[in-house]
């Protein structure tokens, strides 16, 4: 077995591998950027070396840098994880040039595999079932508009070198084929340097179904059954699951025959995985092959008991496969949740920012979290912004959706945005509990999935307020060590003569709310709206917060961070925002009449004149960040005085991009810095 391998990744992928590693008594050497100088994998690894700046192309994605850092260190072989290197040929050559072994395939698989049209041309010959459609080298565009009209609308136009949902769209009707198809190979050539496209048959209501197969160099291939990933939002997958759910076992024999048929026709080495659309009679056709391990992976390792990683290693070295097919086997079932830095409520925007806090669920047989960051991390616009990945098991379908619903409501993030709320709707949405899927789920559930945000109840406003009141006392504490029996320096409402009240203004979104504050013997009385509670409580040692309202006994994380105070309660999260905590009228630190910028980023577009009356939510420019766009909206009525930055112009986080005039008062940014409970 190897004594040393390189990840040529970050991230959690990273870190996955690095655990296998360890427990197989093998060495790890991380590579980072100059962005990930801090990151977990470099502290997991047991050696790091920096291979360039924070943009992929000059570090990640840098072949010479990376085996230069594999030569350094002595590393017999190079892991490239997904992503990035994972599926370069180029990549593979220069490891077999420089004598490293590559833990993936050989070159000339992901050759073959690496033009979506040319590997539907390879497995047409092969006899796997095929998506009807044209993958040919004409791409005159009236040719390919006549090639959809003979396969009939609706049809899919796709990047020949693609993924990840880009140059990708669908076309209902003929007029609209030649927009679509410009934008596509618009898309196509910036992603990936290729505008070839290829145009299939849409499938109504199709589920995405893949294959997990392992091939060895002795020639011998098994397939580790299937996973759904048909629940995806812009064509990138959300949740996974394996079994799929309504699978027969005639179905799985087939598909899983075909899978292993497509993977020796390229000669295939080491974990891969065949991509199918299945119709909603069960027909499957040939989507993609992978050539590498996916995201999704852990959901087989669960159901199998397979360290994946662990056969990529021993095949790399030249072992046979460990099992047999016959010896494979399910048992149980599997759910995966991809834990994002993004807002569902804005198209799903990818987010930055440091994560303040980050509480994830008890680790066990039946819950798996594979993460690459820790509280106190960045997530910057260099890379993919998942935080972590969620994998639980239960007996059944059922055991496991009633895993993950829990589960998610025990997942705490302060600092970014993220999609846990949106997922804990999703895993409890009817037509995912009945396993009615297929790949616009999410489009179609849409009032389900993204209601009218919950507005906090009694509880939530008390445990804010009481959180506030407890941290001004631990604050006072602190500075008045040395005095702390005199009354002059305590905040607990001692007064000569008289009682103690204040008002605390509170904000939830567009929800001002004055609340005032009695207090009374150990704890306080609170007027909140038309009801009035008392409450009382501490902190506990593990960092939750426990309070008593009125005859009710409340554990639960709430987290103080910059003004804002993150409330959990009930698999909610409410951040509300300190408008005036004291009784002496501070001012709100959110008028500046300027609107910042939410990422680095570029700006692409100005929507509005300089003096031009706006409505509230008007949009005033779009800044381009993380691949996608972002449009910035006028938060009142008002008109712009300034912009501070023209089309082109590259913009830090934070950085004022536009001088706003309100007529309104705007409502403050949710602003997140770090202090202690």
């Amino acid at each position: 077995m190897f004594n040393k391998i390189l990840i040529a990744n970050r991230g959690e992928i990273a870190c996955r591998i690095i655990k296998t590693a360890r427990r197989m008594g093998i060495e790890t050497v991380a590579v980072f950027s100059q962005a990930d100088t801090h990151a977990r994998h470099v502290r997991m690894a047991d050696e790091a070396i920096c291979i360039g700046p924070a943009q992929a192309r000059e570090s990640y994605l840098a072949i010479d840098r990376i085996i230069d850092a594999a030569n350094q260190a002595g590393a017999q072989a190079i892991h490239p994880g997904y992503g990035f290197l994972s599926e370069s040929a180029a990549f593979s050559e220069a490891c077999e040039k420089n004598h490293i072994v590559f833990i993936g395939p050989p070159a000339a698989a992901i050759k073959a595999m690496g033009s979506k049209s040319a590997a539907k041309t390879l497995m047409e010959s092969v006899g796997v079932p095929m998506t009807p459609g044209y993958h040919g080298e004409n791409q005159q565009g009236r040719f390919l508009k006549e090639q959809a009209h003979k396969i009939g609308y609706p049809v899919l136009i796709k990047a020949s070198a693609g993924g990840g949902g880009k140059g990708m769209r669908r076309v209902d009707q003929p007029e609209d084929f030649e927009a679509a198809l410009v934008a596509c190979q618009r898309e196509s050539l910036s992603a990936f340097g290729d505008d070839q496209v290829l145009i299939e048959k849409f499938v109504i209501k199709p589920r995405h179904i893949e294959i997990q197969v392992f091939a060895d160099g002795q020639g011998q291939c098994v397939h580790l059954f299937e996973r759904d990933c048909s629940v995806q939002r812009r064509h990138q997958k959300v949740l996974e699951e394996a079994p799929a759910p309504g699978m027969t076992a005639q179905r799985r024999a087939a598909m899983g025959k075909a899978a292993v048929e497509a993977a020796l026709a390229v000669g295939y080495v080491g974990a891969g995985t065949v991509e199918f659309i299945v119709d909603q009679d069960g027909r499957f056709y040939f989507m993609e092959m992978n050539t590498r391990l996916q995201v999704e992976h852990p959901v087989t390792e669960m159901v199998t008991g397979v360290d994946l990683v662990e056969w990529q290693l021993r095949i790399a070295h030249g072992e046979a496969l460990p099992l047999r097919q016959e010896q494979l086997g399910i048992e149980g079932h599997a759910i995966e949740a991809r834990i994002y830095a993004e807002d569902p409520g804005k198209d799903f925007l990818p987010a930055t920012g440091r994560l303040y806090f980050i509480q994830e669920p008890s680790a066990s047989k039946n819950v798996r979290i594979d993460s690459g960051v820790e509280q106190g991390d960045e997530i910057t616009p260099y890379y993919d912004p998942m935080i972590a990945k969620l994998i639980v098991w239960g007996s059944d379908r059922h055991a496991a959706l009633r895993q993950m619903r829990r589960a998610l409501a025990q997942f705490r993030i302060v600092g970014v945005t993220n999609n846990i709320e949106f997922l804990s709707r999703l895993v409890t949405c009817p037509a995912f509990e009945e396993a009615d899927l297929d790949t616009a789920l999410i489009e179609r559930e849409a009032n389900c999935l993204f209601p009218e945000p919950t507005q906090p109840c009694v509880q939530v406003w008390a445990l804010a307020v009481l959180a506030q009141l407890l941290h001004e006392q631990s604050a006072t504490d602190r500075y008045q060590a040395e005095d702390r029996d005199s009354p002059w320096h305590r905040r607990d409402g001692w007064l000569l003569n008289s009682s103690s009240h204040r008002t605390m203004v509170l904000r939830h979104g567009e929800c001002t709310l004055h609340i005032g504050i009695a207090s009374q013997g150990g704890g306080w009385r609170l007027s909140i709206g038309n009801e009035t509670v008392e409450v009382e409580g501490h902190y506990r040692e593990n960092g939750k917060l426990e309070a008593l309202i009125e005859d009710r006994r409340v554990s639960t994380d709430v987290v103080m961070a910059s003004g804002q105070i993150h409330v959990f309660l009930g698999g909610l999260s409410f951040p509300v925002l300190v408008v005036q905590a004291d009784d002496h009228g501070m001012p709100t630190p959110d008028d500046t009449g300027g609107l910042s910028s939410p990422m680095p980023g570029k700006i692409i577009a100005l929507l509005a004149q300089v003096g031009e009356s706006l409505e509230r939510g008007a949009p005033l420019l779009v800044l381009e960040a993380m691949k996608m766009e972002h449009t910035i909206n006028a938060p009142s009525e008002g008109k712009v005085t300034a912009f501070n930055y023209g089309i082109g112009d590259q913009v830090s986080e934070g950085d004022l991009l536009v001088v706003f005039e309100a007529l309104e008062k705007p409502a403050p940014p949710n602003v997140a810095v770090a202090i202690g409970a």
